[in-house]
């Protein structure tokens, strides 16, 4: 398969040649072990065949009845949208938007995204707008969540098995097996085979020597010297460019992806701290208001994100109990303390173990997402409980808070570069560093 012949890692700023790679080979990085390639045999073939499954499971998951509570004689039935409706008209319309866009909207359009690339990829024909639609698959990727949802259905099921009787409708098996299609088709789909077969808009024939100036795109990681990127003028320019011996200001694009370039993300330790701080701000109501009051046959009980906990070890759930108390207490907790760890590390210049600091900022990338697991339950338990006095579900404002603190640590993890970690090991790269403490100079 065709390949860039250097490449930059993401996590270390390494700039180092790409090797070619045995079927099913795997390319890490010679500094911080990080996987910077994966050869995936039949990659295209797969992908595809998969994705067309995943949009026929995705129909079937939202077009029949998901779950179905049964209390006393009465009934009632859910969708995936049934949930998300009832929060909304209970003016609960930040946990409904988020639930509707990290359960539904995100995997749909990662899947129509998907098709749309690979099937012109499979006829050989390419149109301009190939590399934006690409781009925003990789943007959606971390925000589909049905796996956790599926998880919070399982919590729910438990609460609610000795209240009375939940029937699994035929969505919730297109939903089961579609997670695993999508992971599926994830897994199968390279993404150095997609870029290898867009053209460049510059000429890249120019070697790169030790000490040029280069930028690496961080979309489809396309090396090249500064000279060879596309500058594009910012469309209202402030009056201040224009005085004479000032710079236009603009950006920087990638040749192949059109994504923005930077050395290191602009005002990364700005920005995260600013997320980091609103997230621990939200983290003390989030654990001490009840995130749902539930009715049951007259009976009103509130319960925060520990009396659940509390609750299934009760009922001798303690497997249940630990998963939960792991992805909604300890997750969120272990996030904000690694954040601070890293954010520290860098505003002073630590050398010690960058590669165990690299290996703690990919830890809270993979784990973030597992603590919307409570908001999936109060949305479920929301959408089957609606029997009046006998049986119903309130969202109260702890939930409102929890979801905030996940969506605040998430996008904290992204918009912190832990390629400054490494930055103080190399003396030349001090002035990316103060650009991302900084600002970004209207060059770069």
């Amino acid at each position: 398969m065709p390949h860039d012949p250097l490449t930059e890692c993401l996590e270390c700023g390494l700039l180092q040649r790409n090797p070619p790679l045995p079927p099913g080979g795997v390319a890490e990085c010679a500094r911080c072990g990080g996987v910077l390639h994966r050869d995936r045999p039949d990659s295209l073939n797969r992908s595809l065949a998969l994705t067309l499954a995943g949009i026929v499971l995705f129909i079937v998951a939202n077009s029949f009845p998901f779950l179905a509570f049964e209390m006393q004689g009465q009934s009632t039935q859910t969708t995936l949208l049934t949930g998300v409706t009832d929060l909304y008209q209970g003016g609960n319309w930040f946990i409904a938007g988020v639930v509707l866009f990290t359960s539904i909207v995100a995997p749909g359009l990662q899947l129509l995204l998907l098709l749309a690339v690979l099937i012109p990829l499979s006829v050989e024909a390419l149109p301009p707008w190939l590399p934006r639609l690409f781009r925003w698959v990789r943007h959606l990727t971390p925000w589909g969540m049905m796996d956790v949802f599926m998880l919070g259905i399982l919590v729910s099921v438990v609460k609610l098995s000795e209240m009375a009787t939940i029937v699994p409708g035929a969505s919730l098996f297109a939903f089961g097996v579609l997670i695993l299609v999508l992971a599926a088709a994830q897994a199968a789909l390279d993404p150095d085979l997609v870029w290898s077969r867009v053209p460049v808009a510059t000429d890249l024939s120019r070697p790169l020597r030790p000490g040029d100036d280069h930028l690496a795109c961080g979309v489809c990681e396309l090396v090249m010297h500064r000279a060879s990127a596309v500058w594009v003028p910012r469309r209202f320019d402030p009056l201040w460019s224009r005085v004479p011996g000032r710079a236009r200001s603009g950006q920087w694009h990638c040749p192949r992806c059109t994504e923005v370039l930077h050395r290191r993300k602009p005002r990364s330790l700005q920005r995260t701290w600013a997320l980091l701080l609103a997230a621990i701000i939200f983290y003390i109501p989030a654990n001490l208001l009840p995130i749902m009051t539930v009715t049951s046959l007259g009976r009103t009980q509130s319960d925060t994100i520990f009396s659940g906990v509390v609750f299934l070890l009760e009922h001798g759930m303690w497997p249940l109990a630990a998963v939960v108390f792991i992805a909604s207490v300890f997750v969120p907790l272990l996030k904000l303390l690694i954040l601070i760890l890293l954010l520290v590390s860098v505003q002073w210049r630590w050398t010690w173990r960058p590669r165990d600091r690299t290996r703690l900022y990919r830890i809270i990338e993979l784990i973030g997402r597992w603590s919307m697991v409570d908001i999936y339950v109060v949305t479920i338990l929301v959408a089957l409980l609606r029997l009046g006095n006998l049986a119903s579900v309130q969202a109260e404002s702890g939930a409102i808070f929890f979801c905030a603190v996940v969506i605040l640590t998430m996008l904290a993890a992204m918009s912190f570069d832990p390629r400054l970690i490494w930055d103080a090991l190399e003396p030349e790269h001090v002035g990316d560093r103060k650009q991302s403490i900084s600002r970004e100079p209207a060059t770069l």
